[in-house]
């Protein structure tokens, strides 16, 4: 009884706009108060500041910063200029550059949000020029940005790894595979559009023109290089290549001779807001996982799925169908931190392998990103391209169904995401 009444709380401030972070802070210390008495919040701060300084969550203000400081040094630049030659002599090819530099923006930032923010100022108003509508560009955006929180080093990966004692190298491995289907996927629904409104091909093909961009962008290369190779390879863990891809993208930076300061500056500040709203996040997580552990709430929640189905193809599906409710309400980073150490006893019970569930859940909250009425990312999108929410998600409904095709895939057939897993540490 006490544990309904400590969600209705939660969801009646978070109902009433209060930040997530500060909803789930006071309902866990009412939930404390309540069962163990006022001796029980002498440990608060310092639980809170333990939890919220775990050397693994380094990675992500690091790889935000990697990000912006790629973007202000001119890479951005040099990859859409190398990507519209390889593939802007396509029908619709602009949008298929969109995607392109996207996936491997993805692999920099981590960040679906910032890949909106640093991206889509750049390409959506150059696609509306050549005749694209605002609607489109915002959702060709909008769901190929969404492949940060799929393609390695994703942050919600980080924040699983924490949150449920995986390895993040494991998780960052597994996301490769279904983020490359997910990039082939969005780009085929996109020359589906090209072909049907009759959009432009960029220059025709040109072999020196590719190999001129190629060879100008050939430094920023070396970063999913350094970050990819590093982890793969065993050189690295996931937060030392962190901290590796902030000094090889201030290199990189540094080589174009085109770092923009105050635009760096911007971006910094940004990217250190949306990484103490993450922390503030993990932080008063720990205080609600304490609790619901104490009250044994996840043991119990194992317990009644149990009693249903002990099929964990059937619990996959319950699952699912969980976490696509949960993404249409939570911010991916929100969803993790208060659901996944609920349900990790679930997943261990059921014998369902950790890495899977973390790709599983991961995907669903990029399908989450792209839903009203929270859709962080589609709404950053649709910001940037002065473009209705709603006219959007009438064209991106489309790519989002390549989202979740890649969802059931990997979910129902795990040896395809996962024979990297296997192939490199088992």
């Amino acid at each position: 009884m006490l544990i309904l009444v400590i969600f209705i709380a939660l969801v009646v401030m978070i109902c009433l706009n209060v930040p997530i972070a500060i909803a789930l802070a006071v309902s866990a210390i009412l939930g404390l108060l309540a069962t163990e008495g006022t001796g029980s919040l002498v440990t608060v701060a310092l639980d809170m500041y333990d939890g919220s300084t775990k050397f693994s969550l380094i990675a992500i203000p690091m790889f935000v910063l990697a990000g912006a400081i790629m973007n202000a040094g001119g890479v951005t630049d040099r990859l859409i200029n190398f990507v519209s030659a390889l593939v802007g002599f396509v029908r619709g090819g602009l949008a298929m550059v969109n995607i392109g530099v996207s996936l491997f923006f993805a692999e920099i930032s981590g960040s679906a949000v910032a890949d909106v923010a640093a991206l889509g100022s750049i390409l959506i108003p150059q696609m509306k020029k050549r005749g694209y509508s605002g609607a489109f560009s915002a959702a060709v955006t909008s769901s190929s940005a969404s492949l940060a929180i799929i393609i390695p080093p994703s942050i919600p990966m980080i924040l699983y790894a924490t949150s449920s004692n995986t390895s993040v190298e494991q998780l960052f491995v597994a996301g490769i595979v279904p983020g490359l289907m997910g990039a082939a996927g969005l780009m085929g629904v996109a020359h589906m559009f090209a072909r049907r409104y009759n959009l432009p091909t960029e220059d025709a093909f040109n072999v020196k023109r590719l190999r001129e961009t190629f060879l100008d962008a050939l430094p920023a290369f070396s970063l999913p290089v350094i970050i990819l190779g590093g982890i793969f390879g065993g050189f690295v863990t996931a937060t030392e290549a962190a901290g590796l891809a902030v000094i090889a993208a201030f290199a990189v930076g540094l080589w174009y001779h085109q770092m923009d300061l105050s635009h760096l500056k911007r971006a910094m500040l940004d990217g250190g807001m949306q990484t103490a709203v993450v922390m503030l996040l993990v932080a008063a997580s720990v205080l609600m996982g304490g609790f619901l552990t104490r009250a044994q709430m996840p043991q119990q929640l194992a317990a009644g799925i149990l009693e249903i189905t002990s099929n964990k193809w059937l619990i996959l599906l319950i699952l699912n169908f969980f976490f696509l409710i949960i993404g249409f309400f939570l911010h991916s980073a929100a969803a993790i931190i208060l659901v996944v150490p609920i349900v990790i006893p679930l997943i261990v019970a059921a014998g369902i392998d950790p890495v899977h569930f973390g790709l599983v859940v991961t995907l669903n909250l990029a399908i989450g990103q792209q839903t009203p009425p929270v859709a962080s990312v589609l709404i950053t999108s649709c910001a940037v391209a002065r473009a209705n929410i709603w006219d959007v998600s009438k064209i991106n409904v489309y790519f989002v169904a390549v989202l979740f095709m890649v969802l059931m895939i990997c979910t129902y057939v795990p040896s395809i995401p996962l024979f990297l897993v296997e192939y490199f540490y088992r």
